[in-house]
């Protein structure tokens, strides 16, 4: 496994990303591509992390409400995404 994953370091700007574990703030780093990412970032999440650590996060975070929510679940599955493995 990569030790992190190929996004841009502006998704995570307030943290110091040279002491940054993507293993175990895997929650910060999800919920910030699912808020901000590109699609090339929602492959890339898809690429790194699981999806149990996915949709966990996605049903965790106060940041998106059930219709963000809904969306998230249904793009992830969708055609658009490269590694639509649900």
């Amino acid at each position: 496994m990569k030790n992190k994953p190929n996004i841009p370091d502006s998704l995570l700007w307030e943290y110091d990303l040279a002491t940054f574990n993507y293993e175990k703030s895997y929650k910060i780093v999800i919920e910030r591509i699912l808020i901000r990412g590109t699609i090339e970032d929602w492959n890339e999440m898809l690429s790194f992390y699981p999806m149990e650590k996915i949709k966990e996060t996605i049903d965790w975070t106060k940041q998106l409400g059930k219709r963000e929510k809904d969306f998230a679940r249904l793009f992830l599955r969708s055609d658009i995404l490269k590694s639509n493995a649900v």
